[in-house]
């Protein structure tokens, strides 16, 4: 459910080339506040391409991209992180030897002083405010019972759970999630969509690249349709799974 009409992160007429390759051209998106908003497309699309430009990973080539009114162009990532954008990425990125609630522990410390060192870690009492905040949050995700798990040791499942509650503990505005579920057996394909419909029910708003249309189409209140890095369509569901175009493009190989 949209909360409001505001525009939370606005992107503006952006292009990306690599040595000569349009993998965007011209993309116009907003999303607004408290929705959550699925990109989808065929492979090379451009779908993550758009991710990467919107947190600093890579600089359009032309164009903008704006969050709350702030220019995102020309910022680090921990910058944008910083303003309240949080991404998971399509390969989980966790801290592999260090146990699943020191990976929550760091995210809470570098969110709070915008710096963070390892050695530092085991100095945090678990007792104190930022381990019982931690421990709360992998708790509510069902990740209770890893809390002394190494990261690495998880499954692929529970590895993407760890980083969404990395990502959730930074308070973020809007969160990016690039194929939460690649890989995922059915069972934990399921329990991540209860997740995220925890997520979105708590009124934050969500961008969601996805490949699988079950996922998609249980979550997504608007739908934005990219081929060859351009737009084709954009619109609700019901709107998305009749268009013509999308469905030669990408749902017809999809069998929705």
């Amino acid at each position: 459910m949209i909360a409001t009409n505001d525009i939370v992160l606005h992107i503006d007429h952006v292009h990306k080339t690599f040595a000569g390759l349009h993998a965007l051209a011209d993309v116009n998106l907003d999303i607004r506040e408290g929705e959550t908003h699925a990109i989808i497309g065929p492979n090379g699309a451009g779908k993550s391409t758009l991710l990467n430009v919107c947190v600093g990973v890579l600089p359009p080539t032309q164009g903008k991209v704006m969050f709350h009114g702030t220019e995102l162009t020309g910022l680090k990532p921990y910058e944008i992180n910083q303003l309240g954008v949080a991404r998971v990425f399509q390969t989980p990125e966790i801290f592999g030897d260090l146990t699943v609630l020191e990976n929550v522990m760091m995210a809470m410390l570098s969110h709070r002083d915008g710096a963070f060192r390892l050695k530092l870690v085991s100095r945090f009492d678990e007792q104190g405010e930022i381990g019982q905040r931690a421990i709360q949050a992998l708790r509510e995700r069902g990740l209770g019972e890893h809390l002394y798990h190494l990261g690495g040791a998880l499954s692929r499942g529970d590895k993407r759970r760890l980083e969404m509650v990395i990502g959730l503990v930074q308070k973020p505005k809007l969160l990016l999630l690039d194929e939460p579920t690649a890989g995922m057996a059915r069972a934990d394909t399921n329990a991540t969509i209860e997740i995220l419909r925890q997520i979105k029910d708590s009124g934050m708003t969500i961008v969601i690249i996805e490949h699988d249309m079950h996922v998609v189409f249980s979550l997504a209140d608007r739908i934005t349709v990219l081929a060859g890095g351009r737009v084709i369509a954009q619109g609700v569901p019901d709107e998305i799974k009749g268009n013509p175009k999308v469905i030669e493009a990408y749902l017809g190989e999809e069998q929705v």
